[in-house]
């Protein structure tokens, strides 16, 4: 297990790992989870997506999905690290339950709530750490609003893009200073950031699809998995090198597929592409934990 955290902690710091403050992770940082903290990674079902045309949607050419109408999910997460709690991503607004959001290219609902589903887990939205936000799109932040006592870990110019729009919940961490040591609730992140400080969480800074749009690297003892956030949405955009027309850079999405592609390779991660609903089944089914 040492000689696979330090190649981590290497391929990391050879792509420049930093916090906001800027400052590298340290070479002994592995060791601290080596001693005792435990470490797990639950799904939690934030929603579902029926799209008319997927092609038109989830490509910038044509002919890369089949024609006509196709699914996604909606996937967030809850890592535990010892005793700290984090959620990655937010899903649907908890609202479209009861009220499917019908827009022209799609129809978007959840079945449970964040909140539902966290309590049979024991843990309060008021309880969770942590708050990571793959990017700034309405469909990870939908529930983010609720989560008032946690951490903040966004990209600083998704942050920064999202203030005044319709899908921006994110008003609790916008009072006061944005990323200075007087606002500790607020990571603002240009670049690779290590969650816990020890190697194990690490949120990858991959632009493209938005200006810093980050993905999750969890190392489990069972393995580590990559969550993509939504540098990929489908296994076939993966397969195909296939993106969104609305992604903010075409060439910054290729270059972060390069590097999300090697260091998956190099990890041998298991990749779980978080809006593909065959991925589902890469991870226990709720409410077990991978560990």
């Amino acid at each position: 297990m040492k000689s696979s955290f330090a190649l981590t902690l290497a391929l990391l710091l050879a792509a420049g790992c930093r916090g906001t403050d800027g400052d590298a992770a340290t070479e002994n940082e592995p060791e601290q989870l080596a001693s005792g903290a435990n470490l797990s990674l639950t799904r939690l079902d934030c929603g579902r997506a029926d799209f008319k045309d997927m092609n038109a949607f989830f490509s910038d050419r044509p002919g890369v999905y089949p024609p006509g109408p196709g699914k996604a999910v909606d996937s967030c997460y809850l890592i535990r690290h010892g005793d700290q709690q984090m959620v990655w991503d937010t899903g649907f607004p908890a609202e479209t339950r009861d009220k499917p959001m019908v827009q022209e290219e799609a129809t978007f609902r959840i079945d449970r709530t964040l909140a539902e589903q966290l309590q049979e887990l024991g843990v309060k939205p008021e309880d969770v750490d942590i708050l990571g936000i793959s990017h700034m799109h309405g469909d990870h932040l939908g529930q983010a609003a609720q989560f008032t006592n946690a951490r903040l870990v966004i990209g600083k110019r998704d942050f920064e893009m999202l203030a005044g729009k319709p899908e921006d919940t994110l008003g609790h961490w916008r009072a006061g200073s944005t990323g200075s040591p007087a606002q500790p609730n607020l990571s603002l992140v240009s670049g690779d950031f290590d969650i816990f400080g020890d190697g194990t969480v690490v949120a990858l800074h991959l632009p493209g699809h938005t200006p810093d749009h980050l993905a999750l690297l969890v190392r489990l003892n069972s393995g580590p998995v990559l969550l993509t956030g939504d540098l990929y949405h489908t296994t076939i955009s993966r397969e195909k090198r296939s993106m969104p027309g609305f992604n903010t850079s075409r060439e910054q999405t290729l270059q972060s597929m390069d590097r999300f592609e090697k260091l998956a390779s190099e990890l041998k991660a298991k990749v779980v592409i978080q809006h593909e609903p065959q991925d589902i089944a890469k991870l226990p089914a709720f409410s077990k934990a991978a560990e």
